[in-house]
């Protein structure tokens, strides 16, 4: 690089005049710079959208199976002694459950230790303190040995314990030692046993002995009766018949075969679960054609480009952000591939769907768009349900959804599974790649990174020609710089000749 030496001879700008001089390269870098940055943008607004359109299709993916709405409900006469949630394979009917016995976890709180001298007892007490005067000795809690001595603290007794697998602790103010199993159920509890003279003494001074004063609670199993059969559980919880059934209180020690104190159990259709369903679906959908119409309507950014750096220096940080966020909003206006999108999903939510050779449409179930006229700006193919008591513009109106629900859940779930169906595949097809767009992408992904790749090719082009130019036109001022150095040099040795006559 030549060095730049400025008009410090001929007294011109040099910097001002090479700049224009360079203008017509300067001016192609940076268009092609500012047409990149909104490419990046445009991308980053495609991806934003393209997410929220295949988090819709998996949404409608799902719902053309009959899984998807497969919501059971139901209802206990007494849920103090039972409760029941239903799956969505659970038989819609009538029960009638009793419950017999509660699942227990094995239990043992131990008698009151107490010191030989009076003392309270601590957790860093020993088993001598507490009257064990043999030696070394093991007791066995579910087969898992625990050696003991007169030095033994409570504590190390209690540590050992829970190695063992079970739970236990230590009640300093009660002095009391807790132990018991970690799962509720006859098959879960633990075992405490003895091998020995000293070991039977060591249990004892630990208060553990039910001969002397501690007290057991076996672990047992809980047991109800569901229209007649038995059924046992090592927890207050069973599965059965796609029924989740947790027993909170006995309603008889025994079976009572006249069901007189026997909680009664409906399992029916969630008609809720299902219209909430339909909701929240419509809901997807409306906020994002609702964004869609936005951006295709979207005002004109005409005259509008991204700033360069000098440009920004020129304005504020919130002119720069006003400036750009209106670059931004214009992006997809009136876009091509957003129009074909929208086409495809408005045309497939308006189709109808046969079911039972009758052909049905969404308005069928109450549920229909504002219209251009009604709606309010952009939001012209957003889907209204009637009645729905969250919807200001409808909610006044007869309730059509939910009556079609509550009469022929079936007939509304087919239609819903025929319209994600036909919604599933609208999509699906502008979402299948291209040699301009990938796998699960409705822009033309693959293009804009092409695109973008021949843009900084090009800057990077326009970029070294504008340097090349620069360097060029630096070089011819220097020359000129140094040549009117020695003239005026030259200039002033004979004036100094002359003067000196």
């Amino acid at each position: 690089m030549p060095i730049r030496i400025t008009g410090l001879n001929s007294g011109l700008d040099t910097e001002s005049i090479i700049s224009a001089l360079v203008s017509s390269y300067s001016y192609k870098t940076n268009k092609y710079k500012k047409a990149q940055t909104k490419l990046s943008w445009k991308q980053d607004a495609w991806k934003s959208l393209n997410t929220k359109i295949y988090s819709l299709y998996k949404n409608v993916g799902n719902m053309r199976y009959t899984s998807a709405y497969s919501m059971k409900t139901a209802s206990v006469s007494d849920s103090t002694k039972i409760s029941v949630t239903a799956g969505g394979n659970a038989v819609n009917g009538s029960y009638s459950i009793q419950v017999t016995s509660l699942a227990k976890a094995g239990y043992l709180t131990s008698a009151k230790l107490e010191k030989t001298d009076g003392t309270a007892v601590k957790s860093d007490t020993t088993l001598g303190e507490l009257g064990y005067d043999g030696g070394s000795s093991k007791i066995t809690i579910n087969g898992e040995d625990i050696e003991i001595s007169a030095n033994s603290k409570i504590s190390d007794v209690v540590n050992r314990m829970k190695e063992a697998g079970v739970n236990a602790s230590f009640d300093e103010k009660n002095g009391r030692i807790f132990v018991s199993a970690k799962k509720s159920g006859a098959a879960n509890d633990f075992t405490i046993t003895t091998d020995g003279l000293d070991s039977a003494k060591a249990l004892a001074a630990l208060g553990l002995d039910t001969a002397n004063g501690a007290k057991r609670i076996d672990g047992s199993d809980a047991e109800i009766w569901v229209n007649g059969a038995q059924f046992t559980s090592e927890s207050n919880t069973f599965a059965i018949n796609g029924m989740t059934i947790t027993a909170n209180a006995i309603t008889g020690t025994t079976y009572d075969p006249t069901e007189s104190n026997a909680v009664s159990t409906t399992v029916g259709v969630d008609a809720q679960g299902i219209y909430d369903k339909v909701k929240d679906f419509l809901s997807q959908y409306n906020s994002l054609i609702n964004e869609m119409t936005s951006l295709y309507n979207a005002d004109s950014a005409k005259g509008y480009e991204p700033l360069t750096d000098e440009e920004k220096d020129q304005m504020s940080d919130t002119e720069v952000e006003k400036w750009e966020e209106k670059i931004k909003a214009s992006l997809l206006r009136r876009d091509n591939t957003l129009s074909g999108v929208m086409s495809v999903m408005t045309q497939a939510m308006s189709q109808g769907v046969e079911v039972n050779g009758e052909r049905l449409y969404l308005s069928d179930f109450g549920i229909k768009t504002m219209g251009y006229l009604n709606a309010a700006k952009n939001e012209h193919n957003a889907y209204h349900i009637d009645g729905d008591e969250d919807d200001a513009n409808t909610s006044g109106n007869t309730d059509k959804l939910m009556a079609a629900i509550a009469e022929d859940p079936d007939k509304v779930i087919e239609f819903m599974q025929g319209l994600s169906k036909n919604l599933y595949e609208a999509v699906d097809q502008k979402m299948k790649s291209t040699t301009l767009s990938s796998i699960y992408t409705v822009y033309n992904d693959k293009e804009m990174a092409s695109e973008y790749s021949d843009y900084t090719t090009l800057i990077s082009k326009w970029e070294e020609k504008l340097k090349d130019q620069e360097d060029y036109y630096y070089k011819k001022f220097s020359a000129m710089e140094t040549a009117l150095a020695k003239l005026n040099s030259q200039t002033s040795s004979l004036s100094g000749l002359f003067g000196s006559m």
